[in-house]
């Protein structure tokens, strides 16, 4: 069994440990809709720090599909422009997935990271799955659990969307958890089996 594989089945299990744990301190912090956006937050691929960098102001170049608080409302740019000396909707969408509107700079961290080590944690699995794949005549079967965990990560990404998009309800986060706990299964599994084979 190559050492790689395991190396990688290994370190998924720790990034995806620590998935759950930082998803905790979103929980308990109430941190959960931080980036009321996803896969962005607040349109942005690094999250403000402060309320001014989404609050509407006029001269402002403002680039496509960031987000702005304006009027207690969340909007959306339609394009890169730069504002005049008043609002104008034309350039602008509203943000109806839900009416969320509030920005705290702690909660956007917290919520944040909690992504990145969600986004970190998906490669390692995606390198643990191609790794898989030079031993394919030799064990199918992890390949195939490999391949599992992978479709499983993507589709907890996909829970998180949902649970962002419905203000955190909390039938979306219990099943969100629950995936995050078929998916450490599962790696405890092949890392137990590619141990056996080592």
């Amino acid at each position: 069994m190559n050492k790689n594989f395991i190396f990688f089945s290994k370190l998924s299990l720790v990034l995806v440990l620590f998935v759950i744990l930082a998803g905790s301190l979103v929980r308990m912090t109430g941190s959960g809709m931080g980036c009321p956006d996803w896969p962005k937050c607040f349109g942005y691929l690094i999250p403000p720090i402060n309320i001014e960098k989404i609050t509407w102001k006029p001269n402002q170049t403002y680039n496509k599909g960031v987000m702005i608080l304006y009027d207690k409302k969340f909007f959306n740019s339609k394009k890169t422009f730069i504002s005049k000396s008043s609002f104008e909707s034309s350039n602008w969408t509203p943000y109806t997935k839900h009416d969320y509107t509030k920005f705290d700079p702690v909660n956007t961290w917290f919520e944040f990271v909690n992504r990145l080590i969600g986004a970190i944690a998906g490669f390692s699995t995606l390198i643990m799955f191609f790794l898989s794949t030079y031993e394919f005549k030799r064990n199918k079967k992890l390949t195939f659990l490999s391949s599992i965990v992978v479709l499983s990560m993507g589709f907890q990404a996909w829970l998180g969307k949902l649970v962002v998009d419905s203000n955190l309800a909390p039938y979306k986060i219990s099943t969100h958890m629950l995936m995050a706990i078929v998916i450490v299964c599962l790696l405890i599994y092949i890392i137990k089996k590619a141990d056996a084979k080592y």
